[in-house]
């Protein structure tokens, strides 16, 4: 019968001084085992053994049998430390009491296990990265090159990149031999996070140590450099690839295409397309996608159902985005028969609709002015299930508005109130725009005053609320509201100025509006045509035609050059039967080569015909007048517009 063996004395002793004190022997502080005031038997004692170093694993398998285990099974240090993670506000101090309770140090092989595994707590870049800096402070420990990988891919996760920075200048000056791996790894963290030098980096360092990169390794190279517009560096590792043993696949096709297009270069993202199928590679539909998304922001919606086609010729799943795009298009190109029947196949093929979509329709329909099928559309889009959003009854109202069907509208504003949907500006903008149009100046104000609580003002629903009041002849109050405007720092753009100097010149109140040209420029905002034709008409009618020209010659040094300028005053002048200086007007442009004979003649002439005076036309038409010649002499001059009116 085996018996026990003795505990030792000292071991006995132990237990009873540590007892009382409730403190472990590996807890008390060194400067007092060792102090002048301590006993004289601490002082005899033998030095404490070294900590052991503790694995992430057990594994006992050679002590049974000569094949080890397959699957090892963690070591319980493991969930001991995991809890201490968790609650990880005095994190290294007690990491610190279990070392010193215990006799144990964590071994870097164990450190990286517990950050790969790091998951399993909460605030996890926060607490890996306190945990990897405790335990680059243990003594005789030095982090190895899993540490450095494992952390930098937790805080690239997090977008933690001021902290991977750190990290990786470490890792840099620890020169360690990277492996296939480790590369890997970092070539991810690096690409998810755009952080193309760091990236570079470890591409050289895989040459220097002799690492040959994997499809894996050239994929997400690319899609870092991709991802931060190095398209000229991601042409070169694609040229690499498809010149070497490994060659490029769908994703990084895929790759190349999404770098293209976010760089705008639609036609080169075509190329490469084109290319797949050259070399036999099948497009997915990422491929699909990408280029439809690029073909819709560049307009070219005729391209996105091209490829839409394709998809359904080669029976790929075409996702609820694609059909987005494609009926999205459509609908812009005023195409919304079309776009329905798109419509009814998505839903024919089980892909469920948007309220993007049905909006997209909606509006498509409206402008049509089928306002009818736009109403169906949106009953259609409710019985379904979809709720509208404040982008849908904008468009609703915009289009009930539109038609004049005001009270409709308005029934619309009060619903969305009670049901507490936001009401955007745009929906404001359109009632105030609609009730101003119907000589509703009154409710457009109020609904304008209303605005404020609900959503902020912009520059066009001002505009809007000035133009209703200049066309109600109610200028003054439009002036007040374009000083409030100002007031409230809302941007007066060309469009608002144009407003008020058309009112004001209606109201011949022209020097006002002269004052108001003036301030426009001094403002720097570059007039338009539209402006100088509201300027111009105002000058023309009131017998000033000089003036305009002088305006006009004003802006040519500031780089303003309206083109059609002329022909309108000439149309204006016309269409009042002020037909004599129309040809003086005619006759200036020609003297000092503003436009060549034959162009002013063709304006002269359509004025004339639009203006109603046919026979004037014609007269001019049948004459020299403008490019024809009369001698006198040895004279020779050219036959004046003003000779229509005076013959």
């Amino acid at each position: 019968m085996r018996t026990a063996l003795p505990k030792p004395r000292c071991a006995t002793f132990f237990d009873a001084f540590l007892k009382p004190h409730r403190l472990p022997f590996a807890q008390i502080p060194s400067s007092n085992l060792h102090s002048a005031q301590s006993p004289k038997w601490i002082s005899s004692l033998a030095p404490l053994p070294p900590p052991e170093w503790v694995q992430p694993f057990n594994d006992l398998s050679d002590l049974i049998t000569a094949e080890p285990k397959a699957d090892l099974q963690p070591s319980p240090w493991v969930s001991r430390i995991f809890n201490i993670l968790e609650n990880g506000e005095f994190l290294e101090l007690d990491l610190t009491s279990v070392c010193q309770k215990y006799l144990i140090s964590f071994p870097p092989k164990f450190v990286a296990y517990i950050l790969k595994k790091s998951d399993q707590v909460s605030n996890r870049s926060e607490i890996a990265f306190r945990f990897f800096i405790w335990a680059g402070k243990q003594k005789g420990y030095a982090h190895n090159l899993d540490c450095y990988v494992s952390l930098i891919d937790i805080l690239s996760f997090s977008g933690d990149f001021e902290r991977i920075k750190l990290i990786f200048n470490e890792l840099k000056n620890k020169g360690f031999l990277i492996n296939s791996s480790a590369a890997n790894c970092l070539i991810k963290s690096f690409s998810n996070g755009g952080m193309v030098e760091e990236l570079l980096w470890v591409w050289r360092k895989m040459k220097d140590d002799g690492i040959e990169p994997s499809l894996y390794t050239y994929n997400y190279l690319m899609n870092g450099l991709v991802s931060s517009v190095f398209i000229e560096s991601a042409e070169m590792v694609f040229e690499v690839m498809a010149n070497g043993t490994v060659k490029p696949d769908v994703v990084t096709y895929n790759t190349m295409i999404k770098g293209y297009c976010k760089a705008g270069n639609v036609k080169k993202a075509t190329e490469k397309f084109q290319d797949m199928e050259a070399r036999n590679l099948e497009p997915d539909k990422i491929t699909y996608l990408t280029l439809m998304q690029a073909c819709y922001s560049e307009g070219e919606y005729d391209c996105c159902l091209r490829l839409y086609h394709e998809m359904l010729e080669k029976r790929l799943d075409i996702p609820s985005h694609a059909y987005s795009l494609v009926i999205g298009g459509l609908c812009k190109d005023g195409k919304s028969m079309e776009g329905y029947t798109i419509f009814e196949n998505m839903i024919r093929n089980g892909c469920e609709p948007s309220v993007l979509i049905y909006t997209a329709l909606i509006d498509a329909y409206a402008k049509d002015k089928n306002l009818e099928m736009a109403m169906h559309l949106f009953q259609r889009m409710r019985n379904e299930g979809f709720e509208p959003d404040q982008v849908t009854y904008g468009v609703i109202v915009n289009r009930l508005c539109k038609s004049g069907r005001l009270e409709e509208a308005l029934q619309w504003l009060e619903y969305c109130k009670k049901k507490g949907v936001v009401v955007s500006a745009v929906f404001y903008t359109s009632l105030i725009d609609g009730l101003g149009k119907a000589g509703r100046t009154d409710e457009a104000e109020n609904l304008f005053d209303e605005m404020v609580e609900v959503c902020p003002r912009d520059s066009y629903c001002y505009n809007v609320l000035i133009d209703a009041l200049t066309k109600a002849r109610k200028v003054d109050e439009a002036m007040k509201l374009f000083k409030r405007m100002e007031d409230e720092g809302c941007d007066q753009t060309v469009y608002t100025f144009t407003i008020l100097i058309t009112g004001l010149f209606k109201e011949h109140r022209n020097e006002e509006a002269l004052k108001l040209w003036d301030v426009m420029i001094d403002k720097g905002i570059t007039p338009t045509a539209a402006s100088f034709r509201a300027l111009s008409t105002g000058l023309c009618l009131s017998g000033k035609v000089a003036r305009a020209c002088k305006i006009l010659d004003e802006l040519a040094p500031m780089g303003i050059v309206l083109e059609t300028a002329f022909e309108d005053m000439i149309k204006v002048l016309c269409m009042v039967g002020r037909i004599e200086e129309a040809c003086k007007l005619a006759d200036g442009i020609v003297d000092r080569e503003r436009e060549i004979p034959g162009k002013v003649r063709t304006i002269m002439i359509n004025a004339l015909r639009k203006a109603g005076k046919a026979d004037l036309a014609m007269k001019l038409m049948h004459s020299k007048i403008g490019i024809g010649y009369d001698r006198k002499g040895s004279v020779k001059r050219r036959v004046k517009f003003r000779n229509l009116v005076e013959i």
